[in-house]
């Protein structure tokens, strides 16, 4: 089972991919995509649905792993977020991709053991369980998170 992870952001999109075999976990990439804050908004989903596709089509993955919106205390952002979040999901559809959806307490409490979980402690597990010396960004470290998660949950 090969798992893409997509921590959804409007500027910044975290990815990681996760194969599973048998019991071992195994980070086969991870990465970031950027796009310009001085872009419009239209133009950096275009640019996060492109390089999605481009990822789907390298890895061949079985299936995806998305967070779950969570409500923020700014409702424009968790807008930006949420349109984010749909060409994430648009991907997957275009794709025959089955969605895990995991809210951030669920994916802290999988990988870092307390649904509180400080995002550092989150990183060293990640690295920990993928045998990783250095880990990638922050928003690729929260993908491969979430890709934990679902092969963790898809083996049970």
């Amino acid at each position: 089972m090969i798992v893409l992870g997509v921590d959804p952001g409007s500027y910044r999109t975290g990815w990681g991919v996760v194969q599973r075999r048998g019991v071992k976990l195994t980070g086969l990439a991870a990465g970031v995509i950027e796009c310009k804050k001085s872009d419009p908004l239209p133009a950096r989903l275009c640019v996060i649905h492109t390089e999605l596709v481009k990822l789907i089509a390298e890895f061949e993955p079985s299936c995806m792993a998305v967070e779950d919106l969570f409500l923020g205390e700014h409702a424009t952002a968790a807008l930006k977020l949420g349109q984010a979040r749909g060409v994430v999901l648009l991907a997957a559809a275009q794709h025959d991709l089955e969605v895990g959806e995991y809210p951030p307490a669920v994916i802290k409490r999988s990988v870092g053991g307390s649904g509180r979980a400080p995002k550092d402690q989150i990183g060293r597990m990640v690295g920990a369980i993928l045998g990783w010396q250095k880990l990638p960004p922050a928003d690729a470290t929260d993908a491969l998170a979430l890709a934990i998660t679902h092969a963790q949950r898809q083996r049970r």
